[in-house]
């Protein structure tokens, strides 16, 4: 069946079925290029994502455009936009920002009373999808620490999506993602739109000062944002890579931490086999031992 399935002659719009070495080379590829393992589950994924990317370039075969992505590094980069998922959302995993302002915050703000730390807090929001995340941070920062009382926050947000990225960078959202923010934080920060953009919102200016965004891969250090960082938020990422890529994602966000900085997973993931630097201090959440 499989050999039959394989002579069919043109498909999916006049690109040739993906074969079995074809895909065992993008997932050389792809795991060499962003530590994401394409596990065989991934074939149909592949085939959806890269299609279009064939038929615009005038190719038949996976072959050949995995010897186009070889020598055209502008094509690596689509490559990889096309295969990045990107889904999120505002306030994503709740449990989270209620321990944020429960039990982080409070101690941030008597230790800068005291004259025990900075007013400046940093924060790394990796693998920042449609950049709800960071954004997200931004509102949860403001509205508790205000510049006016000598806070500074800076959120960086990266992410491996060049397109998605440059969506990201206007800020702009469909309304109907205003139902996840709470209502005093939406009337604060976010701007509605009215006339030609009715139906979308905005980032509001205090937002979009504070919020920075670039292209990253947290699979190689080169271009990772310098630290330190108060928090880092990397949820929902670690799940597409193997154990191997794991420990070395985790090694590059430690060493993007303050001392006493904390680790933010997605609710599926853990540290578990990965490091002995760290252990839980909330719902998946992660301190530097001693």
């Amino acid at each position: 069946m499989a050999a039959a399935a394989e002579r069919i002659a043109v498909t999916l719009n006049g690109v040739r079925p993906l074969r079995e070495e074809e895909f065992r080379m993008f997932q050389a590829l792809v795991y060499a290029e962003s530590g994401i393992h394409l596990s065989a589950a991934k074939k149909a994924l592949l085939v959806g994502r890269l299609a279009r990317r064939l038929r615009t370039l005038g190719l038949d075969t996976f072959a050949e455009y995995h010897e186009r992505v070889m020598r055209d590094a502008e094509e690596k980069v689509r490559m990889l936009d096309a295969i990045c998922t990107n889904e999120t959302h505002f306030f994503r995993e709740p449990r989270q920002f209620e321990f944020l302002a429960s039990h982080v915050y409070p101690a941030w703000a008597a230790a800068a009373a005291a004259g025990a730390r900075s007013r400046t807090i940093r924060v790394w929001s990796a693998a920042c999808s449609s950049v709800e995340e960071p954004y997200t941070l931004a509102m949860s920062l403001l509205s508790r620490f205000a510049p006016q009382e000598g806070w500074s926050v800076e959120v960086v947000g990266t992410d491996l999506s060049t397109k998605i990225l440059a969506r990201a960078e206007a800020a702009v959202w469909p309304i109907d993602k205003a139902s996840e923010i709470p209502e005093s934080l939406r009337r604060r920060f976010m701007l509605r739109g009215v006339g030609s953009q009715e139906g979308l919102m905005k980032a509001g200016p205090e937002l979009r000062s504070v919020v920075s965004l670039r292209r990253a891969n947290l699979n190689e250090d080169r271009g990772l944002p310098q630290g330190p960082f108060d928090l880092v938020f990397c949820r929902n990422v670690l799940i597409y890579f193997d154990a191997q890529s794991k420990a070395g994602v985790i090694r590059r966000l430690q060493a993007r931490m303050a001392p006493d900085g904390l680790l933010f997973l997605g609710h599926a993931e853990t540290l578990h086999g990965l490091t002995d630097r760290m252990l839980s201090v909330g719902p998946t959440v992660y301190a530097f031992r001693g």
